[in-house]
């Protein structure tokens, strides 16, 4: 049974005196290819039921300005697990596949071996898509390292990639659990019931992923539970509801947006079996969760006009583009007696701020060598105000294009989508300016481009991008 406000207030007070002798469970969900306005708590219009999430931020804090580092998958969890850019690496665009070998470099701090150096129990539970071993295409036959359990993580159990993704294997720790000796087809229709052909575990089944991940995560808990002297950080990336759409049939027909629609509905009920499970084992009292999504929605134009559902809501794109349909991202937060029921903020966010917070809640000192782009927002989770926690975010398309925001105005680096929407690249014209400048504040749709208008902006935010570019890092040192 889920608490309600009243209880999370009652619970609240007694969780105070225990939270000061020890640091909070940490559990983050991350969501792949979730929508800013696919969740009701977002879009009062959305034709897809999460009363779960939903009541998530009634528990807690609202973001309404927070964003992935990129518009895909790759890049967002480098960024994530790192507190640092992915364009820093050599993956400059696009993303990595199901053989890619491990991205994060050697020795490089993540936020589970910082949690784990301070005493924390770790574990990923979900889709990992960072790579695994270091041969330039991995062998799933030999030991699966480096991998998660190089990166502070005690655990692991999922897929390599997206479900998408060949191969398609389970894989506990270091190893798979079946190897991949059959071959699946792949498939490419109807719409979004999509994945490519290949070597896949003989009992591996698509639709199951989601569900058996989800159990492994309540079963985790459980195991927790037993061992209540010691937090833990749970990081479950779901592979949800990217592709294939593969909703089970008791969520079939739930929304009114078709497979996705009802896919969302299913990520809805993952979570909140995990809320349930911190209910029952009375674990929610003394945790920080977290729920986001990686990017925005792969929701296409034709899409909309097809159901009526605004995915990435009043925004403009979708998943990989450079506009804030790619990048804008929900983000709930609830910690019992931290962070104010029913909540929201507008503060900038970016998801790599992880590492910062997570350093500022156990209480330690990043050096200069790790998270390069993590911020600590651990004031605007405990509502306090103040000036903006970040001088500025960059973003990233699924091509390489950059953007950056600082304040309300938002500069790209070129025009078009730089991503899945038409037009993807425009070549301006003689006199036409070459790239694109909004005002967020008054146009968050950004149709009306201030770029020749506003040179001073212009000028001001590509110093900016071109120091964070030349010099390493954004976050303040000292």
């Amino acid at each position: 049974m889920s608490l309600t406000r009243r209880q999370f207030l009652a619970a609240s007070a007694a969780v105070v005196s225990a939270q000061a002798r020890r640091h909070p469970n940490i559990v983050y969900i991350m969501a792949d290819d979730l929508g800013y306005g696919d969740l009701g708590c977002y879009n009062r219009d959305s034709k897809v039921p999460t009363p779960h999430l939903d009541r998530l931020a009634s528990q807690g804090m609202r973001f309404t300005d927070a964003h992935s580092p990129s518009a895909v998958c790759t890049p967002t969890r480098y960024g994530l697990m790192t507190g640092r850019y992915c364009w820093r690496t050599h993956l400059k665009e696009g993303v990595l596949w199901g053989y890619s070998p491990n991205l994060i470099e050697p020795g490089r701090m993540t936020v589970a071996s910082l949690l784990k150096r301070h005493g924390y129990a770790t574990a990923v539970i979900g889709k990992w898509h960072l790579g695994l071993g270091d041969a330039e295409k991995t062998d799933y036959a030999k030991p699966l390292r480096p991998g998660p359990l190089d990166h502070g993580f005690d655990t692991f159990f999922g897929i390599p990639a997206s479900l998408d993704m060949e191969p398609y294997v389970w894989v506990i720790d270091d190893r798979v659990e079946r190897a991949p000796t059959a071959t699946t087809p792949g498939r490419d229709e109807p719409r979004g019931v999509f994945w490519r052909g290949g070597p896949i575990a003989p009992d591996f089944e698509m639709e199951e992923v989601l569900p058996r991940l989800t159990s492994r995560a309540v079963e985790y808990l459980e195991g927790r539970a037993r061992e209540r002297d010691k937090p833990f950080f749970l990081y479950f990336p779901l592979p949800a509801p990217h592709t294939p759409w593969f909703p089970l049939d008791q969520y079939r027909g739930k929304s009114g947006a078709g497979d996705y629609g009802d896919f969302v509905t299913q990520v809805d009920e993952s979570v909140g079996r995990v809320l349930r499970a911190l209910d029952d084992l009375k674990l929610a009292g003394d945790t920080l969760f977290i729920f986001t999504s990686d990017n925005g929605a792969h929701w296409r134009p034709d899409d909309i006009e097809k159901w009526g559902h605004r995915a990435n809501a009043p925004l403009r794109g979708q998943k990989a583009d450079i506009w804030e349909g790619g990048h804008r991202i929900p983000f709930l937060a609830r910690w019992p007696g931290r962070i104010r029921p029913g909540a929201a903020s507008s503060e900038v966010t970016c998801l790599t701020d992880l590492l910062a917070t997570a350093a500022a809640i156990v209480g330690a000192k990043l050096p200069d060598n790790a998270a390069e782009d993590s911020y600590n927002i651990l004031p605007a989770l405990e509502g306090k105000r103040g000036k903006p926690i970040r001088e500025a975010v960059v973003h990233h398309s699924v091509s390489g294009m950059f953007s950056i925001r600082k304040g309300n105005w938002k500069l790209i680096e070129g025009l078009g989508s730089g991503g899945f929407s038409d037009p993807r690249t425009v070549e301006p014209k003689p006199g036409e300016a070459p790239g694109a400048l909004y005002d967020l504040s008054r146009d968050l749709a950004e149709t009306n481009n201030l770029y020749a208008s506003r040179p001073d902006v212009v000028k001001e935010l590509r110093a900016l991008l071109e120091r964070y570019k030349r010099q390493g890092y954004s976050r303040p040192r000292g």
